[in-house]
């Protein structure tokens, strides 16, 4: 049974509703995320509060909703850094290879020797915990493994017969790594910063939970799940919600990637 159709719509969806709470965020909560109203505390679910509140009293919809952005603006910017960076060091060491290409893998292989969570917990020593250290400390965490996939592709490629004929026609060395090279990098690129983008997400989450994320009182999903850990009993609704948003984020990327690796995969589709 090909469960690609199904797979590519279910997370599709996914990734689409989380999507459309963090642009609605921009523009309008139901209350304002960061708005502090003690007489109002640890409410449960009703019609003015759909999802109940926290131990100051906020609205818990709004600040999932505040938080859907943040992760959103940080697994996009990190994704992108990963990948630009990965994709322009691998495409170099795949196509010019010698000297450069050992030394560049030596390098590579000493960041993957770490997790990635680990590497940007070290990282974040360094940059501070804020938005843009995050961004960098994942994006450096996660570029080897671009790195790898994208000279993997580039030494299969530069043997194909058309990047000889380019050669032979006169083309540089530059335009015919752009040209015809690259191109054949980008359906394993796709697929990885697919399956990267839910990495970002928990790992985020992870360091938020750890009081190393975006700093209060800015509202993420794993500062969210750290507050609410001394009220689970009395207030389960505060561990519910961002648990389930990032369960669903996760899901949802998953199956995306699934679909467009199958998509991708010629030996998928031959079956």
């Amino acid at each position: 049974m090909n469960r690609q159709p199904a797979n590519l719509v279910i997370g599709s969806f996914l990734i689409g509703l989380i999507a459309c709470m963090a642009v609605t965020a921009l523009f309008w909560t139901p209350h304002v995320p960061a708005a502090i109203k003690l007489s109002a505390k640890l409410q449960a679910p009703s019609t003015q509060f759909w999802l109940g509140t926290d131990e100051f009293g906020r609205d818990v919809v709004s600040r999932l909703m505040a938080g859907a952005l943040q992760s959103m603006i940080v697994a996009t910017l990190t994704v992108a850094f990963a990948v630009i960076v990965g994709t322009f060091a691998g495409l170099l060491a795949g196509y010019v290879r010698g000297l450069f290409d050992r030394v560049l893998m030596v390098f590579s292989d000493a960041l993957l020797a770490f997790p990635g969570t680990l590497l940007a917990l070290g990282l974040m020593v360094i940059a501070g915990p804020n938005k843009y250290g995050i961004i960098l400390a994942l994006g450096i965490a996660y570029s080897p493994s671009v790195l790898r996939v994208v000279r993997g592709s580039v030494l299969s490629a530069r043997e194909r017969e058309y990047v000889e004929a380019s050669r032979v026609i006169g083309n540089s060395e530059l335009d015919t790594m752009l040209r015809h090279v690259l191109p054949n990098c980008i359906a394993p690129i796709v697929v990885l910063a697919t399956s990267m983008f839910g990495w970002v997400v928990l790992a985020e989450s992870g360091l938020s939970f750890l009081g190393l994320g975006v700093p209060p009182p800015a509202p993420t999903w794993g500062n969210m799940l750290a507050s609410a850990r001394p009220y689970i009993e009395k207030a389960p609704w505060l561990g519910l919600a961002p648990g389930i948003c990032i369960s669903m984020t996760l899901l949802g990327v998953n199956l995306l990637g699934d679909a467009l690796r199958d998509r991708f995969d010629p030996r998928m589709e031959q079956r």
